[in-house]
C-alpha cells in the first residue's frame, strides 16, 4: 500500500519505518528541511533502539523516502497519516494549529479518494474538525474519509510496540476506511478494536491518563512506606500480582516525564473542563507528580545537610532509559532546584547529553558515570539506565568524596549497598 506520513518526529518516523518494513511504500514528509536532508543522508534526529537500522534497510530497498513536500506525499499515497505535534498551550489545551494546517494542505492537493488518519494525540471531536477543514478546502469534489488511529508507542521500545502491540485502535466512519486500515495492519497479529472516531480519540487520552495515575498512586504509596518502614518494591509486587491491577507502571521514583504523559494529562483535564466536568482525580495525579520531584530534592538536602558549595554527581538525564528525550524530564527541575540551592552539578547520561546541553545550563557534563562520581559529595540517580545497574560500585566508592548515593529510581539493593559501605537512600524503602 502507498502510505504518506506527515511529521517525521518520534511517532511519525517510527510509524513510517515500521510500515515500510511491513512491505508498504512510505513517504515521510516534514516541513523541517534540515531534518529531511539529514534523513536522506540516513542521520537520525533522535535515538531509538533499532530505528537507524530499520530506516537504512528500507531506504535501500526503495520502500521509504523523505520529502518536505506535502503535495508529493499526498499525490503518491492512498493513506495519509497526520503525525504532527500537538503541543500544550499555556492553559494545558492542545495546540491543534499544525493539524489544521496539514489538513488544509492535504485537501488542496487531493485529486482522488484519500483516507486521512489522525495519528497525533488529539482532543475528542478533533476528527470532526479535520473533516470540516478538508471539506472547506478541497478543490474538486473529491471523496475522502477521516479516521483515528492513536499510537501507543513507548520511547525506547517503540519498534517493538508497533510490531507487537497489545491492540490496534481504529476509529472510522465508513466500511471503506475500516477495510483499508485492516488491510494496512494485516501483517500484525493482534486484536483490532474498531470504534467511532470520538471513542478512538478518547481511548488514547484515557489510556495515558490512567497510566499516569498508576505512577502517581504508587509514588504516593512510597511516601507512606517511608513513614512506616515498609518496602515499596514488596508492596508494588504484591499489588501487581492481582490481575485486576497488573504490575506495569507500579514502579516508584521521581515522577513521570516525557512529552506524552504531562501533555496528555493537562489536555484531558482541559477537555473535561470544557465539557463541563471537573476531572479532580487527574488534577491530583498532576499535583502528586510535581510534589514527588520536590520531595526528592528534600531527600538530597537532608542527606547533605548543607547543599551550598557541594558537588553532586547526577546519573541519568533523559526522562526514561533507552531514549535521548529530555522533554519534561524530572532531571531538569531537580537539577535546577539543586543549583538554586548552591550545588555544583556534574552530570552524565548514555544518550541524552547533546539534548541536555540545550535545556540544562550551568552544569558540567561528564564523559562517563565514573567521571560524574569523581570527587562528588553525593551521587544522584535520576534515570534507570542498565549501564548504571552494572557499575563497578567499589570503584565508584573510591572515586567519591563521600560514599553517599540518593537513588531516585531504586536501581540498587539497599542491603548490598550497606555491605559495600555506602550511605544509600532510595524511594519508599
Amino acid at each position: 500500500m502507498n502510505v504518506c506520513i506527515i511529521g517525521a518526529g518520534y511517532v511519525g518516523l517510527v510509524t513510517g519505518a515500521c510500515f515500510a518494513d511491513l512491505g508498504n511504500n512510505v513517504t515521510c514528509v516534514d516541513n523541517d528541511k534540515k531534518k529531511i536532508d539529514a534523513l536522506k543522508k540516513l542521520k537520525m534526529p533522535f535515538f531509538e533502539e533499532g530505528l537507524e537500522d530499520m530506516v537504512k534497510r528500507n531506504v535501500k530497498a526503495g520502500r521509504l523516502s523523505f520529502t518536505d513536500s506535502i503535495k508529493e506525499g499526498v499525490k503518491k499515497s492512498l493513506v495519509i497519516f497526520i503525525c504532527v505535534g500537538t503541543p500544550p498551550k499555556q492553559g494545558g489545551e492542545a495546540d491543534l494549529s499544525y493539524v489544521e494546517k496539514v489538513a488544509t494542505e492535504i485537501a488542496r492537493n487531493m485529486s482522488s479518494y484519500r483516507l486521512i488518519v489522525e495519528k497525533s494525540t488529539v482532543p475528542v471531536e478533533t476528527g470532526k474538525w479535520v473533516r470540516e477543514t478538508i471539506k472547506l478546502n478541497v478543490r474538486k469534489k473529491v471523496k475522502f474519509d477521516v479516521a483515528s488511529n492513536p499510537e501507543f508507542l513507548r520511547e525506547g521500545t517503540a519498534i517493538e510496540d508497533f510490531l507487537n502491540p497489545d491492540r490496534i485502535v481504529i476509529g472510522v466512519g465508513s466500511k471503506k476506511a475500516e477495510k483499508i486500515l485492516k488491510e494496512l495492519y494485516r501483517e500484525i497479529d493482534t486484536e483490532i478494536v474498531v470504534t467511532d472516531i470520538n471513542s478512538a480519540e478518547l481511548i488514547k487520552h484515557a489510556s495515558n491518563s490512567f497510566l499516569a495515575t498508576k505512577i502517581s498512586f504508587i509514588n504516593s504509596i512510597s511516601n507512606i512506606c517511608e513513614r512506616t518502614g515498609a518496602d515499596i518494591t514488596k508492596v508494588a509486587h504484591g499489588m501487581g500480582l492481582d490481575s485486576r491491577i497488573g504490575e506495569s507502571f507500579l514502579k516508584s521514583g521521581v515522577g513521570y516525564g516525557g512529552f506524552c504523559f504531562p501533555k496528555d494529562v493537562d489536555a484531558f483535564v482541559h477537555i473535561s473542563g470544557k465539557l463541563g466536568y471537573d476531572f479532580g482525580i487527574l488534577k491530583a495525579v498532576r499535583k502528586v507528580n510535581e510534589e514527588q520531584k520536590a520531595l526528592f530534592v528534600r531527600k538530597v538536602e537532608d542527606a547533605l545537610w548543607i547543599v551550598k558549595g557541594k558537588t553532586i554527581g547526577v546519573l541519568g538525564l533523559s526522562f526514561k532509559p533507552n531514549t535521548d528525550d529530555m522533554r519534561s524530564a524530572p532531571s531538569i527541575d531537580i537539577i535546577n532546584s539543586l543549583k538554586e540551592n548552591g550545588a555544583r552539578i556534574k552530570a552524565y547520561d548514555p544518550h541524552a547529553m547533546k539534548k541536555a546541553h540545550s535545556v540544562i545550563k550551568g552544569v558540567t557534563f561528564c564523559r562517563t558515570a565514573y567521571d560524574a562520581a569523581r570527587n562528588s559529595d553525593a551521587l544522584v540517580i535520576l534515570t534507570e539506565w542498565h549501564e548504571f545497574e552494572v557499575l563497578d560500585l567499589v570503584r565508584v566508592k573510591k572515586l567519591m568524596k563521600n560514599a553517599l548515593i540518593i537513588d531516585g529510581r531504586n536501581v540498587f539493593d539497599p542491603v548490598r549497598m550497606k555491605k559495600l559501605g555506602f550511605k544509600y537512600i532510595s524511594i519508599g524503602r
